[in-house]
């Protein structure tokens, strides 16, 4: 995934949209929030896909003694990790 400031993102949206590339978006170095792209041509698929995600998201922080700042810093050490 690539990891992006709010300001770039903000300034080439179009392009990123256009990308399809899921990104994290940062504010000062920091996660705030993720792009994740769906297929323009299914937006049902996508919004199907998407609420199946948020389930499985609640699930694991109901089960894990994971809270959503923990999930995301899990989710965005492992992404610096894989870009070295």
């Amino acid at each position: 995934m690539k990891r992006i400031g709010v300001r770039e993102f903000k300034d080439h949206a179009t392009a990123y949209l256009a990308s399809g590339e899921t990104l994290v978006i940062e504010r000062r170095g920091e996660a705030v929030g993720f792009f994740v792209p769906i297929e323009a041509k299914d937006r049902t698929a996508g919004s199907a896909a998407l609420g199946r995600l948020s389930v499985l998201v609640d699930e694991v922080l109901a089960t894990s003694d994971t809270d959503e700042d923990d999930l995301v810093r899990e989710l965005t050490t492992r992404t610096r990790r894989s870009r070295r």
